[in-house]
C-alpha cells in the first residue's frame, strides 16, 4: 500500500520552510527571535536552522548585521521557477498588448492559498507605481485578481477564504461577507471581477479568469489604474480586452 504523502516529510525541512516562509514582504528583514515567534520552534533550533540556511546562500544577514533576510539562492530559484511556468509565457504578449492598447499597468496572478500571489506584471509608461509586483502577495477578499478566484473557484476551496476576518484596507473595502457574496456572484455573471478603491485608495482594478483544459480557473490577468483614468466605459472596455486576452491564453494552454 502507497503511503500517504505526509508520511515522506523530514522534520528539519519542514521546519527550514517555515523559516523560509516567515520572510514576506511584510517582514523582509527579520531576527532569530523574531522567526522562532512567528513558526513556534525553539530559539535554539531555529537558530541552528538558520544558520544552515545563511551558509547555503538561502538567508543573508541584514546590514546591522544581527537580523536575516532572504538570500539570493531563493532569488535565483524563484526566478528559475519564473522562467518555467508556462502560463507566465503564454500570458506575456497579450499583457505586452494590453498595456501598449492602455497604457495601464497589467498583471498575472495564482492563488497562493488565501492570497493572489503575483507572478508576473508589466508596466505601463505612467509615473504612477501600482501596488502589484512580482512576488508580492495581495488578500483576495478585496482585489480584483482574487475575486475572480473566489467567484469561480468550487466551493470548498473558495469557504475557508470566506470564513476569515475582511479586515478593511480603505473606507471603501467590503466588509460584509453577504456584500461580499453578492459581488461574486456579480462577477460570475459578468465574467470578470472589479475593485473600486477597495485595496488601495485612489485605484481601480478589473481582472478576468484564466482557465486550463477542464474549465478550472488557474490564473487571473488584471488591469488596475488610478480611477481618474478608470471611469465606467473604460473600465468597461478593458474589461471586454481582459476577457479576450483570458480566452485566448486559456486555449493557449489547452493546446500545451
Amino acid at each position: 500500500m502507497e503511503k500517504a504523502p505526509g508520511t515522506y516529510n523530514v522534520r528539519a525541512v519542514e521546519r527550514a520552510m517555515q523559516i523560509l516562509s516567515a520572510f514576506d514582504g511584510e517582514h523582509a528583514d527579520r531576527g532569530v527571535s523574531e522567526i522562532a515567534q512567528a513558526t513556534g520552534l525553539h530559539k535554539a533550533t531555529t537558530h541552528r536552522i538558520m544558520m544552515t540556511l545563511l551558509n547555503g546562500g538561502f538567508l543573508e544577514r541584514a546590514p546591522d548585521g544581527e537580523r536575516f533576510r532572504l538570500g539570493i539562492r531563493v532569488v535565483e530559484l524563484g526566478l528559475g521557477a519564473l522562467r518555467g511556468f508556462d502560463l507566465r509565457r503564454a500570458a506575456f504578449p497579450y499583457m505586452q498588448q494590453l498595456v501598449e492598447r492602455f497604457d495601464e499597468t497589467c498583471d498575472l496572478g495564482i492563488l497562493d492559498r488565501e492570497m493572489v500571489l503575483y507572478v508576473e506584471v508589466v508596466h505601463s509608461k505612467h509615473s504612477l507605481t501600482i501596488a502589484a509586483r512580482v512576488g508580492r502577495r495581495l488578500p483576495a477578499y478585496c482585489t480584483a485578481s482574487g475575486r475572480v478566484f473566489l467567484a469561480f473557484l468550487p466551493p470548498e476551496a473558495v469557504e475557508p477564504i470566506l470564513n476569515e476576518p475582511l479586515m478593511p484596507c480603505t473606507e471603501k473595502t467590503t466588509t460584509s461577507l453577504a456584500r461580499l457574496r453578492e459581488e461574486l456572484e456579480a462577477t460570475r455573471q459578468r465574467g470578470y471581477a472589479l475593485d473600486d478603491e477597495e485595496f488601495e485608495e485612489g485605484i481601480r482594478a478589473v481582472s478576468a479568469p484564466i482557465r486550463d483544459i477542464d474549465g478550472n480557473v488557474i490564473a487571473a490577468l488584471s488591469m488596475p489604474g488610478p480611477t481618474n483614468r478608470m471611469p465606467p466605459l473604460r473600465i468597461r472596455e478593458i474589461a471586454e480586452a481582459l476577457v479576450e486576452a483570458c480566452n485566448a491564453i486559456s486555449a493557449h494552454v489547452l493546446r500545451a
